[in-house]
């Protein structure tokens, strides 16, 4: 705790958030003042949050009271010193400190997303490989709005009007929510957070902020804290900033890509190049088990019934598993690069995926290939989503639900008690789902039935 400490005393901290990561991504945990936190090292919360579905609801009582102690107990929380960021929007020296969870006996809990993510990445340990990544963050930003019956529509920008029609990659278009991402840099700055470039996308006031490549549980962290401070900046501004999959009608949905490769820890190589430069056996590997495990564990990168709206056919989103190099149809594209910095995109994870989930699962996929000697398709050319080659994913959450229930690897490497817990928290989302009536229902069925 003394690195902590010594870091809170030095920035004058008054207040300290002490959060863990829900199943969501959701930041749960306590408020404190900086003197009670420093005498209490962590916090303790019940065992119960880890089992809130979005909606703040919980699980069945009979698989409630099968994964957790009957007498709602809590567990314990321990500040990781890696993990301290500034909130510079709020008026007090706030500082929030993501927390790891332990039971009384000092085992990791297993509900956890951040320890989900640290297991995967022991079983790349124990080979002597650690994972690098850089994940890319789509979003957009709306008007704000009271009400959810009603669509969501761009912001006005600088010029006074709103923007309207696709400009991709268009400066201008960027630009006019300058004071926005000048608060969102420094802020981000203040925070530690290593982001790099910002461009505009595909859809109307969708953006893309990337991260610079680097360690999968401290950039896990920082998508998580990104987030939050994302959309501070943008309610600042009388703006909202959304992650979901797809808030916009005909809009291109938002994804989380996930560029991953693999290093030697002894030597610093990229394992997915053979010393000519050429690809090795574990980068195709690594692909054969992507395509292999994905739709296995697609709801930890799709977890929620708007996720599926991205995967509309017609939609911008690569709905496959197919491979090419520099192909963006393909839900796996290799980016052209030198041969150390050979890497995978994976294009089908959301940007309401959970970033603790969405990592250790493509890990998880790519560890499994590897170590199962699994071989890919044949890589694509053209258009992929013509051009497909048997590998279908899972295209309702239901469906993804089912799929992942009967994995025995998702069971083997993620263990009984997540794997149920899980799916359990989404069967709850989809069935508080079911119970709304939307807006399409009133319109078309309202007089006409």
């Amino acid at each position: 705790m003394k690195k902590l400490i010594d870091y809170l005393k030095a920035n004058k901290i008054t207040e300290v958030e002490c959060v863990i990561s829900d199943m969501t991504g959701i930041a749960r945990g306590k408020i404190a003042p900086v003197d009670k936190f420093i005498d209490e090292k962590g916090m303790r919360l019940p065992e119960s949050v880890l089992l809130q579905t979005v909606t703040g609801d919980y699980v069945d009582d009979d698989l409630y009271d099968s994964l957790l102690d009957k007498a709602d107990i809590d567990f314990v929380c321990v500040p990781d010193e890696n993990a301290v960021f500034m909130l510079p929007w709020t008026v007090e020296a706030t500082a929030q400190v993501i927390h790891d969870t332990f039971d009384k006996m000092g085992n990791p809990i297993e509900l956890s997303p951040r320890n989900l993510l640290k297991k995967v990445l022991k079983l790349y340990e124990d080979k002597g490989w650690k994972p690098v990544i850089a994940p890319e963050m789509e979003f957009y930003l709306t008007h704000r709005n009271s009400d959810p019956d009603m669509p969501l529509i761009p912001p006005v920008g600088r010029s006074g009007r709103k923007e309207s029609g696709r400009q991709s990659f268009s400066i201008d278009a960027a630009n006019e929510y300058d004071p926005l991402f000048e608060d969102m840099y420094d802020w981000c700055e203040a925070q530690g957070l290593d982001i790099d470039t910002l461009i505009h996308e595909e859809g109307t006031a969708q953006m893309e902020i990337n991260f610079s490549h680097g360690d999968a549980l401290s950039l896990a962290d920082q998508v998580f804290v990104f987030k939050r401070t994302l959309r501070e900046a943008a309610l600042k501004h009388d703006v909202c900033a959304t992650f979901m999959a797809k808030p916009v009608t005909d809009e291109p949905g938002s994804a989380m890509h996930i560029h991953q490769s693999v290093v030697d820890i002894k030597t610093g190589k990229n394992i997915f190049t053979n010393e000519d430069g050429t690809k090795s056996a574990k980068f195709l590997c690594y692909i054969g088990g992507l395509q292999k495990y994905i739709p296995e564990l697609l709801p930890l990168m799709a977890p929620n019934v708007n996720s599926f709206r991205r995967f509309l056919p017609g939609t911008s989103a690569p709905v496959n598993l197919e491979w090419g190099d520099e192909n963006r149809t393909c839900g796996l594209r290799i980016p052209e690069s030198s041969p150390q910095n050979r890497r995978i995109e994976n294009r089908i994870a959301g940007a309401d995926a959970n970033s603790y989930l969405a990592i250790a699962a493509t890990l998880l996929c790519g560890y499994m290939g590897m170590v199962e000697d699994v071989k890919p398709s044949t890589p694509v050319q053209g258009r992929a989503n013509e051009n497909r080659q048997g590998i279908s994913l899972p295209l309702t959450l239901e469906e993804a639900l089912a799929v992942m229930s009967e994995s025995s690897a998702v069971r083997e490497y993620l263990g009984d008690t997540f794997t149920s817990g899980y799916i359990a928290v989404k069967q709850a989302d989809l069935e508080n789902f079911r119970r709304v009536i939307s807006s399409w229902e009133r319109e078309f069925l309202l007089l006409t039935v």
